[in-house]
């Protein structure tokens, strides 16, 4: 159980997750009702500079989003954060999770790791393990709203304040479909997989459903979003801008190299992208800008990535640490080419002030597979066209396959 004094729990399922609760975490506001004094901690003097501490902002940052608070600008709560860690099953992100743990566990905060997956009472085992510390905590951090694990604790949540930090690009979709009132459903997903699935959804309809009230603020529940995603919040929600103070002040600056570093996708993987069409890209851009590395994205395959380095010569660099912390710690590219995807929001946070130019280079329609998404096309160029303080590649530099 949960010690009185811990009021905060967190609850991740992805490295890049866990790395969003840690920025919160040092730069949140005090819990109004949790024990210790406002404006501990390294950030409480910091004088504002346009919104942003002067501490926080290296020249060169993106400016925050407009009517939103920015991070850094906040004093760290004195009461302790749990968090618990939700696996998944493949060994990449398993392994960065692990390591994104040991960095938690060094900032002081208590992490649990907790089996939810890999056998049919496992689910079941985790949320009696879990429905007491859910019920006491004051706060819940959540860190992908559209797991369905997540939704089944949140209808267990009796939390004030409940706090959604990114889940990559998908905080986009959340914000846009809360904000219609739709079901929340993953903006690369096709379909509930035939009867059964329809069944399984209409069965899971009432869970679902909770998830979305709790998500909705009320006169005894606040709902706070943690992001560096451009999004604009509605409905007495409140946003806090994520600009990677932690990030920043932990690591680097990093020393940058002369060559060009490439961010990969998992978007094959997903079934939105034409592998071949893929490599296609892949191999332009690394001829166009002199890439040199590949930093693979924890999902992509090792098939594919060997496909990648002897179509192109790369070097494949399979992270242990999310990309932002990769990068920061350096050594670094002067340039950093990604197709859209997470990293084009956040990096120009991690890296501001360093030296580093991010670009993004367009998915051409022509790329999707026939099983993509009708969504995909448009979040995808939503993704690349709010994109701030980058270097726009059009699609065709990338050398679409004819």
């Amino acid at each position: 159980m949960v010690p009185p004094s811990a009021s905060a729990l967190a609850f991740v399922e992805s490295p890049v997750q866990l790395l969003n609760v840690l920025e919160w975490a040092y730069a949140r506001p005090a819990d109004p009702t949790g024990p210790g004094p406002a404006g501990s901690g390294p950030a409480a003097a910091a004088p504002l500079l346009g919104g942003i501490p002067r501490q926080g902002r290296d020249a060169g940052a993106p400016a925050p989003h407009p009517a939103s608070v920015p991070a850094s600008a906040s004093a760290p709560a004195a009461d302790p954060l749990r968090i618990v860690v939700l696996p998944p099953t493949d060994p990449m992100s398993r392994g960065q999770l692990r390591r994104m743990a040991a960095l938690a566990r060094d900032e002081g905060h208590d992490v649990r790791w907790q089996e939810a997956r890999g056998g049919r009472l496992a689910p079941l085992k985790a949320l009696a393990a879990l429905a007491g510390d859910v019920r006491a905590a004051r706060t819940v951090v959540v860190g992908d709203p559209f797991s369905r694990y997540v939704q089944l604790l949140l209808t267990l949540v009796r939390a004030e304040r409940l706090v959604v930090v990114d889940d990559g690009t998908a905080t986009m979709e959340f914000v846009a479909q809360t904000a219609r009132g739709e079901r929340l459903v993953r903006w690369h997903r096709v379909g509930a997989g035939g009867l059964p699935g329809r069944v399984r959804e209409l069965a899971y309809a009432p869970v679902s459903a909770t998830a979305r009230r709790r998500f909705t603020p009320s006169g005894t529940r606040t709902v706070e979003l943690f992001s560096s995603m451009p999004v604009t919040v509605h409905g007495g929600t409140t946003l806090r801008v994520n600009d990677f103070a932690w990030t920043r002040a932990r690591f680097g600056p990093p020393r940058l190299t002369r060559g060009t570093d490439l961010v990969g996708t998992s978007l094959v993987e997903t079934g939105v992208v034409d592998p071949a069409r893929y490599l296609d890209a892949v191999r332009a851009l690394t001829a166009e800008h002199g890439a040199t590395r590949y930093f693979a994205h924890r999902r992509e395959s090792p098939e594919k990535l060997r496909a990648l380095s002897v179509a192109t010569g790369l070097e494949i660099v399979r992270p242990d640490l999310p990309l932002e912390l990769i990068a920061r710690r350096g050594p670094v590219g002067h340039t950093v080419v990604s197709f859209p995807s997470t990293v084009v929001h956040t990096l120009p946070y991690a890296l501001s002030g360093t030296g580093v130019t991010v670009a993004v280079c367009d998915v051409d329609p022509a790329w999707l597979t026939g099983s993509a998404s009708p969504r995909a096309r448009g979040f995808l160029a939503g993704v690349t066209d709010s994109a701030r303080d980058v270097r726009r590649l059009p699609a065709q530099t990338a050398g679409a396959a004819g």
